[in-house]
Parts: structure tokens; sequence; C-alpha cells
């Protein structure tokens, strides 16, 4: 794989852990709403259960923000290194 190939398919894994990180806040904020509601249901299980799976969420989006952050860091770096423009800039 040439460096101009490796550098594209880089920048394509950093919009894909961009999309997967945008999903996660979505399912986030979904979370959220399911909470605010379950105030006025004041159900205590589902409070136990989606406040549990708030938290696993949570701490799954930290990490796929850390590598997402990591892995553009490193991209535009080797961009830089090998001093590359994507194709669709040219």
């Amino acid at each position: 794989m040439d460096k101009l190939a490796k550098f594209e398919l880089m920048e394509k894994i950093v919009r894909e852990l961009g999309d997967l990180q945008n999903s996660q806040t979505a399912v986030l904020k979904k979370i959220g709403q399911i909470e605010v509601e379950n105030i006025e249901l004041n159900d205590k299980q589902l409070e136990n259960g989606v406040s549990d799976l708030f938290t696993k969420l949570s701490d799954c989006l930290d990490s796929v923000t850390a590598i997402h952050t990591e892995f553009e860091e490193r991209t535009a770096q080797f961009q830089k290194d090998n001093n590359l423009v994507p194709e669709e800039s040219v």
C-alpha cells in the first residue's frame, strides 16, 4: 500500500470513528430522555437499569473519544511527515 492510499484509509477510519462517537452520543441523549421521563413514572427497576446502562455507555463513549482523538492526531502527523494531500483536495 502506498503512502497516499494508507493516508486515505486512515482518514476514512477517522471519519468512521467520528460517526461512532456521534452515534453513541445520540444513544446517551436517548437514555437521558428515558431517565427524565421515568422521574414522573418513578419505576425503581427502570431507574436502576437505565442508570447502569448510562454509566456503561458513557464509559464506552469516553474510550471511543480517546481512540478517535489519538488516531486523528496520528493521521495528521502521518500526512505532515509524508507531505500528503488527499485526492479530493487536489
